[in-house]
C-alpha cells in the first residue's frame, strides 16, 4: 500500500510547523504549538499535528489553536527498520513527512514534542537560505565543544567523520529533499544495516547525507544538558530541547530548573484537569554537589563553547 495523508481541514499556507507524536506525547506537543501560537497570532505558516498509527484528539479547550491534524498512512514503509522495545514505527514519521505534506508545503520546520518554546521568529527562520540544501538542522551537541568528533554510527558503519546534527528541529526544504529522494535512501539504509544501525531516523539522515546539509544556530535546537545548561542562560534559546530521559514532566530528582515544570504544569493543569499534576522540583541550585560539577564542566568547557558560538552572530545565520 503507497502513502496516503489526510486531514481535517485545507492547507491556508505554502508553509508549516509540523510536529509528529502519539497520545503519550500529545499534550507536550501541544505546549509548544501553544507557545509558538501566541508568538504568532497572525502567522503567515500552518502548524500541523501528525500522527501515524495511533490517531489523537486534540482536547476542545485547545480550538483556538487552529492546528491542522494530519492523519499520515505510511503503510509498510518503514518495515525491516530497527525499533527499540516499545516503539511502533511512528518514530521514522518525520521521515515521510516532504512527500505526505509536499502537495501543500514548499517548506517544513519539525520539532520534536520535547523541547520548551521561549521566543524566536518562527515565520523568518522558516524562509532562510539553505544554500541549496535539503534540509537546516542544528550540529548534534556531541560536536558542539569538539567539531571534529567522529559519531559513535559512523564509526559503526566505516563512515568518515562529518558533520552530525541532532533532527529535533529540521527545516526541510521539500522540493530538494523530494529531489534528492531521502526518504527512499533512509529506509534502503535502515533495512540493509538494521543490525547495525544505533537509535533511530537521526543516524539514518546523517549517515545518508554525509554533511551536506546546511547548519542553523543552536537557539533553535539548545540540546540542554549538565554541560550546557548555563550558556543556555547566556544564550537566550529559542528552543529548549531536553534530550536523553530527563523531561520536565519526568524529573524526580528535580534536576532540572523548576520553570520548565511549573509552566508546563500549568498549561496540562489547564486542558487536562484530571492528569496527576507535573511534579516541581527544587532545582539544582538546591544541591551543592551537583552545581559544582556543572560549574566545573562549564568552566572547562568555556574556550570551545564560545568559538563554536561565534559562528553564529545572529539566530538566523545558516552555515552551508
Amino acid at each position: 500500500m503507497g502513502m496516503t495523508c489526510t486531514s481535517d481541514r485545507p492547507a491556508r499556507h505554502r508553509r508549516a510547523v509540523v510536529f509528529a507524536c502519539d497520545e503519550g506525547y500529545l499534550p507536550y506537543a501541544l505546549f509548544a504549538i501553544s507557545r509558538i501560537a501566541a508568538l504568532h497570532p497572525e502567522r503567515d505558516f500552518d502548524i500541523c499535528l501528525c500522527t501515524g498509527v495511533s490517531p489523537v484528539e486534540i482536547p476542545a479547550s485547545l480550538a483556538d489553536l487552529g492546528i491542522r491534524l494530519c492523519r499520515v498512512d505510511v503503510g509498510d514503509m518503514f518495515d525491516g527498520l530497527r525499533l527499540d522495545p516499545g516503539r511502533s514505527p511512528d518514530v521514522y514519521l518525520r521521515l515521510a513527512l516532504p512527500q505526505a505534506l509536499g502537495a501543500d508545503y514548499d517548506r517544513i520546520l519539525y520539532l520534536d514534542s520535547d523541547i520548551h518554546v521561549q521566543g524566536g521568529d518562527f515565520s523568518a527562520l522558516l524562509s532562510v537560505d539553505l544554500g541549496g540544501r535539503p534540509l537546516g538542522a542544528v550540529r548534534d551537541n556531541t560536536q558542539w565543544r569538539t567539531p571534529s568528533r567522529r559519531p559513535a554510527q559512523f564509526r559503526v558503519l566505516g563512515l568518515p567523520a562529518a558533520r552530525y546534527f541532532n533532527a529535533g528541529v529540521l527545516l526541510m526544504d521539500v522540493p530538494r529533499y523530494l529531489e534528492a529522494d531521502l526518504l527512499a535512501r533512509c529506509v534502503a539504509l535502515g533495512r540493509a544495516e538494521a543490525g547495525r544501525m544505533i537509535r533511530h531516523d537521526q543516524n539514518l539522515y546523517n549517515a545518508v547525507l554525509q554533511g551536506d546539509w546546511a547548519e542553523l544556530s543552536p537557539a533553535w535546537n539548545w540540546q540542554y544538558t549538565w554541560a550546557s545548561r548555563f550558556f543556555e542562560a547566556m544564550q537566550t534559546a529559542h528552543v529548549v530541547h531536553f534530550i536523553g530521559k530527563r523531561k520536565p514532566w519526568k524529573d524526580a530528582e528535580g534536576e532540572l530548573p523548576p520553570r520548565f515544570a511549573r509552566e508546563m504544569g500549568t498549561f496540562l493543569a489547564g486542558h487536562w484537569p484530571d492528569r496527576p499534576p507535573v511534579q516541581v522540583g527544587p532545582g539544582p541550585a538546591h544541591d551543592a554537589r551537583l552545581m559544582r560539577k556543572h560549574l566545573l564542566k562549564h568552566l572547562v568547557a568555556a574556550p570551545a563553547m564560545a568559538r563554536y558560538l561565534a559562528q553564529f552572530p545572529d539566530d538566523l545565520t545558516v552555515r552551508a
